[in-house]
């Protein structure tokens, strides 16, 4: 099993300690590009390919991306039919 693939499989499971990088990597894996929106887009961000986005907002203080954000963001790759 690759890096990729493991990536993928522990996103999958929406663990208590995926980083903002991580999910950055799995989009990216998928063809998706970040995206700031702007210079006054602050922590909003957006993973865009094609006409397809996803936003969200970059978790702050620390890197540790939300349970919420996680199944959402899993609930949405599966509708584009990517996992």
């Amino acid at each position: 099993m690759s890096t990729k693939e493991k990536l993928i499989e522990r996103f999958k499971r929406c663990p208590n300690d995926f980083t903002f990088e991580e999910l950055a990597r799995v989009f990216s894996s998928f063809g998706f590009t970040l995206n700031n929106k702007g210079a006054t887009s602050g922590s909003r961000v957006r993973f865009e390919k094609g006409d397809d986005y996803y936003n969200l907002h970059k978790p702050h203080p620390g890197s540790i991306v939300k349970q919420g954000v996680l199944k959402d963001a899993l609930d949405y790759l599966k509708l584009l039919k990517l996992i």
